[in-house]
C-alpha cells in the first residue's frame, strides 16, 4: 500500500508507540511481583510557590469543583464519580494541586475536607484511571501530596499517617515502573522531579533518591536547551517546570545533599529565557501552546531570580529572537517544530511574531484558548491563527488527525490516544540571522514548510529603528523555477484586543489607535491592506473578538511585499477613541 511520505511517518510513529505499550505491559507485570518502598517518616514539606486562593476552599467544601474553565457541582457525591467534563479538568482534579487552596484557608474544616478527599480517591474505585494513572499526573499528584502533607496530616491518627506513607511508596513504585517502561520525554522529566521530592522529603528512600537524581540530571540535560528553552518550545512548560525546580533546588540545599549540576544550570538558564517572552504588560508571548499568563504566578516566580537576570535576545537553540528599542518590543518564532514526542501543543507559526509598545500589545498570535473544545484548540495551532504568512490557508505543519484511508485513520486514532495530537511534519530547514547596522536591529529568517507542496520558501525580514518608533518588514516567497502556480499567499497581522483599526488611502494605510490613545500607522506596498475579523483566544474570561490586517498576493506574480508600522507623534483624544472595544464571545 502506498502511504505517501506522511503515511509512512504515521506508520513509523505507530510502531514506536506499539513498542512502548509492550514495554509498559511487561514492566507492569514484573513490578506487581515486588513491593512498594515504604518511607519510615516524612521529614519536611517543600514550599509550593503557586498562588493559593482560600475562597476556593469554600467552593470545594460546597461541592463546586472548577478547573481549567470547566466546573461540576457534586451535590454530596464524590467528585471522582463524575465523568470529567474535559481532559484538562480531569488532569487538574487528579493532580491535587487544588489542595494548596484548602491549606491557605487554614481551618480545621479545610483540613478534614482535604484528608477526606485524599482518602476517598485512594480507597475508591472511582475516577478515570487512564488519566489519573498517567505518568505526568501521577508525578503531579505525588508532588502535591508531599507539598501539602502538613494540611493532609494535621490532626490525623496514626493509622491514617501510615496509610499516607504507604501511598507515597506506591506512587514512587508506579513512577519508577513507568520510567523503566520508557515514558515519553516530558513525563520522564516530571517523574524524575517527583521522585526527587519523595526521596528528599521522606526518610527511608535514599536508594530511590540516588536513582531519581541521575534520572533528573539526564532529562534536564536532554530537555533544557543551551539557551534555557525547553525542547518543546512551549513557554508555559518552562514556567510550570520552574515552579517545581526552584523548591527542589532548595530541598537539596536543606538536606545538605549534593545538588545535581544539571539542576543548578537549568534554573540559571531558564529564568532569562522566560524573560525573553515577557512583554511590557507582564504577560508572555503566545507561541507553541502558550495561552493565558497567570500574572500573579509569573511575578512570584521572577522574585526567585537571585540574579535579577535580564532577558536574553538571541535564543538560537530554542528558535526565538527578541528585538527591543525604546519602549517597543518584537518577539519572533524562527524555529523548526519540536520533536514529535514533545509537539502535542506546538503550533504552525513559523516566522510569526508579537509586537508591543510599552504595556500595550499591538500584533499578537491568537494564542491557546483557556476554555475550548478540541476543534478550537486545533484551529489555534494552525498557521492562520498566527501573525505570519500561509499559502492557500494551509498550515506549514501537519498535525495528526483522523483523516486518510482506513489504516491511516486507525493509526491516527492510536497515536491520539497514546500521545495526543502531535506534529507529523513541518519545516525542516529554518534559517535565521540577525545583525545591527547604524543601531538599526535587523532580523531575517526563512522556512521551507511550503516547499514540498508548493515549491515555495517563505522569507521574512524585520528592521527595528533605534528609537523603537518604526518597525519595517518584508515577506518574500521564493519559488523553484520562478513560478508558484496559482498559489495564494495571505499575510496576517492579528491585532490585540482593544485596538481600533481603520483603513485609509484605499487600503495603503491602516490607522491603529491603542487603548492608551497612542497612535500607530500601518502601510504596505505594493498591495492594499484589508481589515478582517479575528479572535483572540488566550483570555481567562473567554475568547475576544478583534481584527486582523490582511495582505494577499500571488507569489508567482508578486514574490515580495513590504510593510511598516510607525508610531505617530500625536495621540488620539478621548473623544476620538471613545468607540467600544471588542466584545466577549
Amino acid at each position: 500500500m502506498d502511504f505517501g511520505p506522511d503515511g509512512w511517518r504515521l506508520y513509523r510513529l505507530s510502531l514506536r508507540e506499539a513498542g512502548r505499550a509492550v514495554r509498559e505491559s511487561a514492566v507492569w507485570g514484573l513490578s506487581r511481583l515486588s513491593s512498594a518502598p515504604v518511607p519510615t517518616r516524612l521529614l519536611f514539606a517543600p514550599q509550593d510557590l503557586r498562588t493559593a486562593d482560600p475562597t476556593i476552599a469554600t467552593d470545594i467544601y460546597s461541592g463546586f469543583f472548577a478547573f481549567s474553565g470547566r466546573a461540576i457541582t457534586t451535590s454530596g457525591r464524590s467528585p471522582f464519580a463524575f465523568a470529567p467534563p474535559s481532559r484538562a479538568w480531569a488532569q487538574a482534579l487528579y493532580g491535587f494541586g487544588w489542595l494548596r487552596h484548602l491549606r491557605a484557608a487554614g481551618t480545621a474544616l479545610a483540613q478534614a475536607n482535604a484528608r477526606s478527599l485524599v482518602d476517598e480517591f485512594v480507597t475508591s474505585k472511582l475516577g478515570d484511571k487512564r488519566i489519573a494513572c498517567s505518568t505526568e499526573i501521577t508525578a503531579r499528584r505525588l508532588m502535591s501530596f508531599i507539598s501539602q502533607s502538613p494540611l493532609i496530616l494535621e490532626g490525623a491518627d496514626h493509622a491514617f499517617y501510615q496509610r499516607f506513607l504507604k501511598l507515597i511508596g506506591q506512587h514512587v513504585r508506579t513512577l519508577e515502573r513507568q520510567v523503566r517502561a520508557g515514558a515519553l520525554p516530558f513525563p520522564q522529566l516530571m517523574a524524575a522531579v517527583a521522585l526527587c521530592y519523595a526521596g528528599l522529603c521522606c526518610e527511608g528512600l535514599d536508594r530511590n533518591l540516588r536513582r531519581a537524581s541521575r534520572l533528573l540530571a539526564r532529562e534536564l540535560e536532554r530537555q533544557i536547551l543551551a539557551d534555557g528553552g525547553h525542547v518543546s518550545r512551549n513557554p508555559r512548560i518552562m514556567v510550570d517546570l520552574l515552579f517545581d525546580l526552584l523548591p527542589l533546588r532548595q530541598m537539596f540545599a536543606s538536606r545538605e545533599v549534593d545538588t545535581p549540576d544539571a539542576l543548578l544550570h537549568a534554573v540559571d538558564r531558564m529564568l532569562p529565557m522566560v524573560r525573553l517572552f515577557r512583554h511590557g504588560d507582564g504577560t508572555l508571548s503566545h507561541f507553541n501552546g502558550m495561552g493565558v499568563t497567570a500574572a500573579d504566578h509569573l511575578a512570584t516566580l521572577l522574585t526567585y531570580d537571585d540574579m535579577r537576570s535580564q532577558p536574553i535576545h538571541h535564543a538560537p537553540h530554542s528558535g526565538y529572537e527578541r528585538l527591543e528599542a525604546g519602549r517597543t518590543l518584537v518577539v519572533a518564532d524562527v524555529g523548526a517544530p519540536p520533536p514529535r514526542a514533545l509537539s502535542q501543543d506546538a503550533g504552525a507559526g513559523c516566522l510569526s511574531f508579537e509586537f508591543s509598545s510599552a504595556a500595550q500589545r499591538i500584533v499578537v498570535n491568537c494564542g491557546t484558548p483557556y476554555i475550548a473544545g478540541d476543534p478550537i484548540i486545533q484551529a489555534s495551532r494552525s498557521t492562520v491563527a498566527h501573525s505570519t504568512a500561509s499559502i492557500d490557508d494551509i498550515s506549514s505543519c501537519q498535525i495528526v488527525d483522523k483523516k486518510g484511508n482506513w489504516l491511516q485513520r486507525r493509526m491516527s486514532a492510536w497515536i491520539l490516544r497514546r500521545i495526543g495530537p502531535v506534529v507529523l511534519n513541518g519545516p525542516e530547514r529554518v534559517n535565521a540571522e540577525r545583525a545591527e547596522r547604524e543601531h538599526v536591529q535587523i532580523l531575517g529568517a526563512s522556512h521551507d514548510g511550503y516547499k514540498a507542496r508548493f515549491g515555495i520558501t517563505h522569507e521574512r525580514r524585520w528592521q527595528l529603528a533605534p528609537k523603537g518608533n518604526v518597525l519595517e518588514g518584508e515577506d518574500n516567497f521564493w519559488s523553484e523555477g520562478g513560478s508558484a502556480g496559482t498559489a495564494q499567499a495571505v499575510i496576517r497581522f492579528h491585532l490585540a484586543p482593544g485596538i481600533r483599526a481603520s483603513r485609509a488611502q484605499n487600503g495603503r494605510v491602516v490607522m491603529l489607535v491603542l487603548p492608551n490613545r497612542e497612535a500607530w500607522q500601518f502601510s504596505a506596498a505594493p498591495v492594499e491592506a484589508e481589515l478582517e475579523d479575528s479572535v483572540f483566544l488566550a483570555t481567562a474570561e473567554g475568547m475576544r473578538r478583534t481584527e486582523q490586517i490582511v495582505l494577499t498576493v500571488r507569489p508567482g506574480e508578486m514574490p515580495s511585499v513590504r510593510w511598516r508600522f510607525e508610531r505617530l507623534a500625536r495621540s488620539y483624544s478621548a473623544e476620538q477613541s471613545a468607540e467600544p472595544g471588542p466584545e466577549l464571545i
